[in-house]
C-alpha cells in the first residue's frame, strides 16, 4: 500500500494512514473536528485517548494535544491513572467518537456510505485489536465500528 492510496478489491476496503486517498478519513488520526460531551475534539483519536482519564486533568491535556500522534502517545502513558472500567467501555467510546465524526462531516460521511456493503479493514501492521495486524489475524474492531456507523448513517438516509 502506498502512502497516498488505500487498497480495495471487489469486497474489501483497506485503510491505515490518514493521508491515504480516499479512505484515510477512516483513520482516527484524520483531522476532522467534532463536538462531543460539550467540547471540540480535533480528531477521534484525541477523544478516544482522553476518555481513558475522564474526570481528570489528563483528559483535558490530551484534548489539547497538538496532534493525534501526540494524543495517542499521551494516552498510552501508564504514568497516568487509567480508568478502572476502560476495557469494558473502550469499544463504546470509539463507537461514539466515530459516529460523531461522520455525522459532523458530510464529505467523509458520503465516502463511508459509498463503501456500500464492502468489508472495511484497518490494515494496521501492529494493532491486532483495532486492526488486523501484520498477519491479518487481528480483530479489526475499528473496521467493525466503521461498518456499524455506516449502517446507522444509511438507516437515516432511507
Amino acid at each position: 500500500m502506498t502512502a497516498q492510496t488505500s487498497k480495495t478489491d471487489d469486497y474489501t476496503i483497506y485503510f491505515y494512514r490518514a493521508k491515504e486517498e480516499p479512505y484515510g478519513c477512516f483513520s482516527n488520526f484524520s483531522p476532522h473536528i467534532f463536538e462531543l460531551d460539550g467540547a471540540l475534539w480535533p480528531t477521534s483519536e484525541h477523544y478516544f485517548q482522553a476518555q481513558k482519564f475522564i474526570g481528570t486533568t489528563h483528559a483535558e491535556e490530551i484534548r489539547r494535544a497538538r496532534s493525534a500522534k501526540q494524543a495517542a502517545e499521551m494516552g498510552r502513558q501508564r504514568v497516568r491513572p487509567l480508568r478502572t472500567d476502560w476495557e469494558e467501555v473502550k469499544d463504546g467510546v470509539m463507537r461514539r467518537a466515530v459516529l460523531k465524526k461522520f455525522e459532523a462531516h458530510s464529505d467523509i460521511r458520503e465516502i463511508l456510505l459509498a463503501t456500500a456493503d464492502k468489508l472495511v479493514v484497518e490494515d494496521s501492521p501492529t494493532d491486532y485489536y483495532w486492526g488486523v495486524g501484520g498477519d491479518r489475524s487481528g480483530q479489526n474492531k475499528l473496521g467493525q465500528i466503521l461498518m456499524e456507523v455506516r449502517e446507522i448513517l444509511r438507516s437515516r438516509v432511507k
